[in-house]
């Protein structure tokens, strides 16, 4: 269980690290089972983007991606995102589990 965190073409403060790095220890809490987060923070012609992608084990891969005017607002959407996939997928298959 890794948590890595990339900035391009902008240089995040300590607090947003945290952030981030915060957000990323809530998913693997909530989800055991995930093996590897990476964050990336981009900023592009004044707007900031905020991506997480999730390696699950039992997913081949949870991308969410979320573009805002603020670092720490698209940080908390993209993390909200990437959240509801993970829980979206675990209720299927409880509910796939609970069938059989």
């Amino acid at each position: 269980m890794s948590i890595e965190i990339t900035a391009r073409h902008l240089q995040i403060s300590q607090a947003q690290q945290e952030l981030a790095h915060r957000k990323a220890e809530q998913l693997l809490a909530e989800f055991p089972k995930t093996e590897h987060i990476h964050i990336i923070l981009d900023m592009q012609r004044h707007q900031f983007t905020a991506e997480f992608v999730v390696q699950h084990k039992d997913v081949a891969r949870v991308e969410a991606r979320e573009v805002c005017d603020d670092l720490v607002a698209g940080i908390d959407l993209a993390y909200a995102k990437v959240e509801k996939q993970l829980r979206k997928h675990r209720e299927k298959v409880i509910a796939i589990h609970q069938r059989t």
